[in-house]
């Protein structure tokens, strides 16, 4: 499916879609319920509702729209229809689902359940390269006048979010709450990048060569080499890049002790590889 025919367009506003109804599915089935605010605007509107009895849906309406046209004052055209589409469909989604029965009134499963569904909504929606909008665009906007950085100014407003939550609620809410969050962003990583983690290995030896032969050959990985220098001698020295599969690790560093016992290796976790041999490109 080519991006940026019809058929990729439909497909991604099918992905916001989904992904708005099973978000709208688990706020009202076990965060609003048990009154977990996470941050954002749904948690903004079960802090509402407590106080003011008014549906989620309508206070979620009254903040986004304003936000995305603010946003798209402030900051340009960037967000699209999407954004704006996503700011009316997930409240709708809310509304349409409020009806929906509460599997648990624990507070910590509700927390984790709810966080793993609303994670996996949003993960659907930016699968799509959607925005469901909200206080993700206010983010944004104080990122480009403050100087903070995105993930800070999204954590501010989650936080004031959280910390209303525990004057209006009690402070044992906001902890679930943070549990929420926690496990949202943990769950629109496993969407986003999948189980497929792997291992990025620099390999610095004077046996090169060798080294190379037993990746290539007895390993049957793919390598490449870069160009370094040591920064005590300033010699010119080689730095071997290879990419391995979790079951791989093992055998990688064996071949290298077996050829250079002195090598010096540095193992660091890659969440996802595209290309021959690991993950198509989407």
């Amino acid at each position: 499916m080519r991006i940026g025919s019809p058929s990729h367009t439909v497909f991604e506003y099918t992905l916001l879609i989904i992904g708005s109804l099973i978000m709208a599915a688990s706020f009202n089935s076990f965060l609003n319920p048990n009154q977990i605010a996470t941050g954002g605007v749904s948690g903004i509107s079960t802090i509402v509702q407590h106080i003011t009895n008014l549906n989620p849906a309508i206070t979620q309406w009254a903040l986004n729209i304003p936000i995305f046209l603010l946003a798209l004052w402030l900051l340009g055209g960037q967000f699209g229809v999407k954004a704006a589409v996503g700011s009316v469909i997930f409240p709708l989604c809310v509304l349409l689902t409020s009806h929906l029965g509460v599997p648990t009134h624990n507070p910590l499963l509700a927390a984790v359940y709810g966080g793993m569904g609303v994670g996996l909504g949003l993960g659907i929606v930016f699968r799509g390269r959607g925005s469901t909008g909200g206080l993700g665009l206010a983010a944004q906007i104080l990122h480009k006048y403050s100087g903070l950085s995105l993930g800070f100014s999204v954590a501010v407003f989650d936080g004031l979010v959280i910390i209303s939550s525990a004057l209006i609620f009690t402070p044992e809410n906001a902890l679930y709450g943070m549990i929420g969050l926690f496990v949202t962003t943990k769950t629109i990583d496993i969407v986003q990048l999948g189980f497929n983690y792997a291992k990025v290995a620099f390999i610095i030896s004077d046996h090169t060569d060798a080294i190379r032969k037993a990746i290539l050959y007895d390993l049957d990985r793919g390598l490449t080499e870069l160009n370094g220098s040591g920064g005590f001698t300033g010699e010119s020295r080689t730095v071997m890049m290879v990419v391995v599969k979790q079951n791989e690790v093992s055998r990688l560093k064996t071949l290298v002790q077996s050829v250079d016992p002195q090598a010096f290796v540095i193992l660091s976790e890659t969440n996802e590889v595209l290309g021959e041999g690991f993950k198509k490109h989407a």
